[in-house]
């Protein structure tokens, strides 16, 4: 599962402000390193992460998130 960064704050208002500018720094950040890492655009890495995204292991390996799927013990021994 992807989904953008959340939290919950409370507190004075400009308190507040600054954690949610915090929190859009972050998610800023984060897409980036999904468009490095999974070659998707970025439009597509912010659509994907508006709300939780569920994704089966061959999702996930079209998408690029994951290099390999393994489907035994021993080949994660094999791997290391």
């Amino acid at each position: 599962m992807i989904h953008q960064p959340s939290g919950g704050f409370q507190g004075q208002a400009t308190d507040i402000q600054i954690h949610a500018q915090e929190i859009l720094k972050m998610k800023k950040i984060i897409n980036n390193l999904y468009v490095h890492h999974t070659n998707q655009p970025l439009q597509v890495i912010e659509e994907s992460m508006e709300r939780d995204n569920f994704m089966d292991p061959v999702a996930a390996k079209e998408f690029g998130l994951v290099d390999h799927i393994t489907t035994e013990r021993a080949q994660v021994a094999e791997r290391k």
